[in-house]
């Protein structure tokens, strides 16, 4: 039997080869895989470019108006929200040319019902001491031809309280809550006995019931929309509200039985005759009183329980996938666009009219976003 030695510098030898050869191996069969991602890469449709631009950009204020005004329109009971601050924005490019704005927006519940004519622009905004209402809402828009229009939008409500104890402050009470009733049907019973308006309103909708604690006691203060109903005297008996589009609608607030109570009219929803031309227009279409109380489309007792009002808390008539599935009233989800990530590129645009509180140009730059704060 024959032993085979090697000295050292013949192992070394060999050992170098031997790494050379696994090197080189390794190097073409990188650049194999190099060549088969640069193919595959040039065959990919190009990523599109979503834009972020500010907050306090024009694009982000027609975005966050549009909405409003949409989801005001869609909110059908309760009250009217107005602004309060621009959170995000990114805009999407499609490859037809349009946009898609998703944007998260925050929004405080007014004074003004859904059925007072006034403009949401007017409405005050409901005061944290009064326990105001906050709606986060996500919102997706698409842009064509210069205008906007919501595609779907996702919100969840809930109620402000003050920073700091607040001794004196109302705190809201559940719709169907004994007292409050009493306190209704008395003042409203006292409204169509006193009023001048040869008709007798019935109750629509519980807008808010608070209590409040005062040198007396407790005492229990009511909001209510009524609506008209076929009788012209409180003893005529059985009254049914009319239909929704000919009837006169209000608004009342009360505090106690022995003061009066105040009742805001407003008139039908569709007008059939212009007064000044004598002449039929065209009406536009009325809300769907959801969760009216006695009478109208949609009549449910499931709200009696709540102690103020929500957002529709999804909509996405469409089912586009802009939007998550699940309810925004049980748990927060981002909106999810049908594009996939790409680059980030900001544009210039163009100088927007700030108002009188805001920081002075070239003082301390602006960020991007959130924007600012316009109530609380």
């Amino acid at each position: 039997m024959h032993r085979v030695t090697f000295t050292q510098q013949e192992q070394q030898s060999s050992t170098k080869a031997f790494t050379a050869a696994l090197l080189m191996k390794l190097q073409n069969t990188l650049a194999v895989l190099g060549l088969l991602l640069v193919g595959s890469w040039a065959q990919l449709p190009p990523l599109p470019n979503i834009t972020q631009p500010s907050c306090h950009s024009v694009e982000a204020q027609e975005g966050a108006q549009v909405a409003l005004d949409f989801i005001n329109s869609q909110h059908s009971h309760g009250y009217k929200y107005a602004l309060n601050q621009i959170e995000d924005i990114k805009i999407h490019p499609r490859p037809d040319g349009t946009e898609v704005y998703k944007m998260e927006l925050e929004f405080l519940e007014t004074t003004c019902h859904v059925l007072d004519p006034t403009p949401s622009a007017l409405c005050p905004v409901r005061p944290k001491q009064d326990t105001a209402v906050e709606a986060d809402c996500d919102v997706a828009l698409s842009k064509a031809a210069g205008v906007l229009s919501v595609v779907a939008f996702k919100c969840k409500t809930e109620t402000e309280t003050p920073d700091l104890p607040c001794v004196g402050c109302t705190k809201l009470i559940a719709f169907n809550d004994t007292a409050a009733a009493q306190l209704i049907q008395g003042s409203l019973d006292d409204f169509n006995r006193n009023s001048n308006l040869s008709a007798v309103f019935a109750l629509l909708e519980v807008g808010r019931l608070s209590s409040q604690v005062v040198g007396g006691g407790p005492k229990i203060i009511a909001e209510y929309a009524i609506i008209e109903t076929n009788c012209t005297a409180i003893d005529d008996g059985v009254c049914v509200p009319l239909n929704h589009t000919v009837a006169r609608h209000g608004f009342c607030h009360s505090e106690s039985l022995t003061s009066p109570v105040n009742c805001k009219i407003f008139q039908p929803l569709i007008q059939v005759v212009d007064p000044s031309v004598n002449a039929s227009v065209v009406p536009a279409p009325p809300p769907v009183l959801l969760h009216a109380h006695t009478a109208g489309p949609g009549y449910s007792p499931a709200i009696h329980a709540l102690e103020h009002h929500k957002l529709t808390p999804l909509h996405d008539p469409t089912a586009s996938g802009l939007l998550s599935a699940e309810s925004a009233e049980s748990l927060e989800a981002s909106v999810v666009l049908d594009v996939p990530a790409a680059p980030i590129v900001k544009r210039d645009v163009a100088p927007v009219a700030q108002p009188a509180d805001a920081p002075v140009a070239g003082a301390v730059p602006l960020i991007r976003c959130p924007g600012r704060v316009i109530h609380f």
